[in-house]
């Protein structure tokens, strides 16, 4: 009995026991659901709620004439919450209705699948409840319009679950054109007015609540914007498309036909200092191909015979010499110390010249000798004159990137026996190509030097709030008299019987003032054994009233074909000068030009075959046409009151010459090709950005000028 008492009592107390765990359990849950549960619902949407930035609409870049550089354009990424409510309604009716054919229009839309493909897709999606299912990524906005369209889609978001995604895509509509100066646009990487005005382009950042579901998934909440974004401003530069594209054009033939290493182009408005065009190629050495890959014209390089402008200002500034004062070339050869001789980079065999003969023959002896007669027992007036021309500080363009110039000075540890008269003909010294630009156009605008800068004015929706104005960094680099005689010697060496570059300007309808440059290279890598030369020319034009300003710096392959400034640089600074000259100068004036053209050669065509023998034949000209040929394109060739129909090879992963072409045959050619085509200008096509020849990248950007 006593046993059977003390089992029924341990069981009582163990049933006691869970009765009273069970009520502590229960009240305790109970605390936690009504009492503590609203801190616990927070604590979860703390977990999962987050707020995250929001990007606000980064401005627009511009060109002077208002064509667009650099732009973003919308972008659109799909999804969908295959777990909201209007789609789940009724086991799924309004979706199972609409299956098909938002399908079909999904299909026909981006074209990347079938319509059977996105139905089990669509089904896939269904079937998991998945709240953020990606469906499509990178719309455009074009495509956007038409799915928010399509069946369910068009319901909204609730109903239909559709999410979608806006972010913004950098875009340069005009390609590599300038590509290193408007610059890039990557959160890790901005160069260029990209970086330099990041603060006004970027805006003001906003901030959104996201939920995170599975998988860390951010999925936007319904409620607005905790702070609204402020779209960034828009900024417009110096640049003039047009001359871009000369001066880019230009310089990519010279680089191609001398295989040059890279190189860079300058036009700066006279009078301003506005950068109308800065041009800078580099060799891809995976492709071949060029492409803007650094800003060269910041780069500080040893000048050669252009930096013989400064030293000559100096000499004639201080009362050193004048340009009748003789000086002994020794033939083009100077032994100034053991181990140290100074040689002309071209023989001449000439002794005895004057000054400013010496300037025209680029001859290195003459201008080393006349620095060392003046200067060698107290150099300090010749390094401050060159401080007054702003050789030895950063031109201060609003960029970011320039490179400081190299200069040693009397005492330092740099300055040696031989440096002085190495200077004198710019070696010893490096500097960059903007800043010889700077030197040259100050010596052009009457001796008043600006400072070079690229943007004109910033806009904010439209309207401009403000305007950069010319900067006159010194009003008078030098006497009226000295700037008289440097004008002289800049022309002699483009016109005199005598000068580098008379014969790249013979014949030209307009006079030129400029001096060419070549110089070995050498930095880290390269020694002046090696033979790589720097080709360079900077000038000014129409030399009476100086409108444009433009140096071209090309360093060449070891060994090249052509090397001296007037064979490389000076064919491309001629060419940038004869297009503006004939665009924006000879349009202005009443002088007139006598033509030497006969009329026979106005009859010059490029076209579809049927379409010129029709032209040929429907003139009314007595003349006998020729044809040697049934290509679908020919061209004409002219001689006398003859006319020779030619073939015209369309070779199908080159690009072909579309010199010649109107605007309509040559946007047919291109996009048969696979290349899309953008058009400057009217009537036939005069300059192409892809040289002929070139491999096709398809759907790459070609830039047709017309005349």
């Amino acid at each position: 009995m006593d046993i059977k008492n003390d089992i029924l009592s341990r069981a009582y107390i163990s049933l006691i026991a869970i009765v009273i765990l069970a009520v502590v359990i229960i009240g305790k849950a109970f605390n936690i659901q009504q009492k503590q549960g609203k801190y616990w619902r927070n604590l979860n949407e703390t977990l999962h709620v987050k707020t995250e930035e929001v990007l606000a609409e980064r401005g627009t870049i511009y060109s002077e004439d208002d064509k667009m550089l650099s732009t973003s354009i919308p972008q659109f990424d799909i999804y969908v919450d295959f777990a909201a409510e209007g789609l789940r309604a009724k086991q799924g009716a309004l979706f199972f209705d609409n299956l098909d054919s938002l399908s079909i229009r999904l299909s026909n839309l981006f074209g990347d699948r079938s319509y059977g493909d996105y139905k089990k897709i669509l089904r896939k999606g269904y079937a998991s409840k998945d709240r953020y299912f990606p469906l499509e990524k990178n719309v455009s906005y074009e495509q956007y319009l038409q799915l928010k369209k399509f069946p369910l889609v068009r319901l909204g978001k609730n109903k239909s679950g559709f999410i979608v995604e806006v972010k913004n895509k950098r875009l340069n509509p005009y390609g590599i054109l300038a590509f290193r100066t408007i610059g890039l646009a990557r959160d890790s990487f901005k160069v260029g007015l990209e970086l330099s005005y990041d603060s006004l382009l970027r805006g003001v950042s906003g901030t959104r609540t996201v939920r995170y579901i599975a998988g860390g998934v951010p999925v936007p909440l319904d409620e607005a914007l905790k702070t609204e974004t402020q779209n960034g401003k828009d900024i417009v530069t110096t640049i003039d498309v047009l001359t871009q594209e000369i001066t880019e054009n230009a310089l990519m033939k010279m680089m191609v036909k001398n295989q040059a290493q890279y190189g860079c182009a300058i036009v700066m408005e006279t009078k301003t200092g506005k950068i109308k065009a800065i041009a800078n190629l580099g060799v891809d050495v995976k492709t071949g191909n060029y492409y803007e890959n650094k800003n060269y014209a910041l780069y500080a390089t040893e000048p050669g015979s252009t930096f013989k402008l400064a030293t000559l200002l100096a000499l004639l500034d201080d009362g050193k010499i004048k340009l009748n004062t003789t000086v002994d070339l020794q033939g083009g050869s100077w032994a100034f110390a053991k181990n140290a001789t100074v040689f002309d980079a071209e023989f001449h065999g000439k002794s005895f010249v004057t000054a400013q003969q010496a300037f025209e023959l680029s001859s290195n002896v003459g201008m080393a000798k006349l620095i060392w007669n003046n200067y060698a027992t107290n150099p300090h007036p010749y390094i401050n004159k060159l401080h007054q021309l702003k050789l030895d500080t950063l031109t201060g363009i609003d960029l970011v990137g320039e490179r400081s110039p190299i200069f040693h000075k009397p005492g330092t540890r740099g300055w040696e026996k031989t440096t002085l008269p190495w200077m004198a003909h710019g070696y010893n010294v490096s500097v960059t190509p903007l800043q010889t630009l700077m030197l040259y156009n100050a010596v052009a605008n009457n001796g008043a030097m600006m400072k070079p800068y690229l943007v004109s004015a910033i806009r904010n929706q439209g309207i401009t709030e403000y305007e950069f104005n010319p900067t006159v960094l010194n009003p008078s680099i030098c006497s009226s008299s000295t700037l008289d005689a440097l004008k002289k010697c800049l022309i002699g060496v483009c016109h005199s019987n005598e000068g580098t570059a008379r014969k790249l300007f013979k014949d030209n309808t307009f006079f030129v003032a400029g001096k060419t440059g070549t110089s070995y290279v050498v930095d880290d890598k390269t020694k002046y054994a090696d033979r790589i030369y720097q080709s360079s020319f900077a000038g000014f034009f129409p030399a009476d009233n100086p409108q444009f300003t433009c140096v071209v710096v090309i360093v060449n392959k070891p060994n090249p074909m052509l090397h001296y400034g007037a064979e490389v640089a000076g064919p491309v600074f001629k060419e940038i000068a004869d297009r503006l000259y004939t665009l924006y100068v000879k349009t202005n004036t009443t002088e007139q030009y006598v033509s030497n053209r006969t009329d026979s050669e106005n009859l010059h065509f490029v076209g579809y075959n049927e379409d010129v023998k029709y032209l040929m034949k429907n003139v009314g000209l007595n003349i006998n046409v020729k044809s040697d040929n049934n290509s679908d394109w020919i061209e004409t060739k002219v001689n006398n009151k003859n006319v020779t129909l030619l073939s015209k090879e369309i070779k199908p992963k080159q690009i072909p010459s579309f010199k010649g072409l109107n605007a309509k045959d040559a946007i047919y050619i291109a996009e048969e090709l696979g290349l899309k085509v953008n058009l400057v200008g009217k009537g036939k096509v005069v300059n192409q950005s892809i040289v002929e020849g070139t491999i096709i990248n398809y759907g790459k950007t070609i830039n047709l000028e017309l005349n």
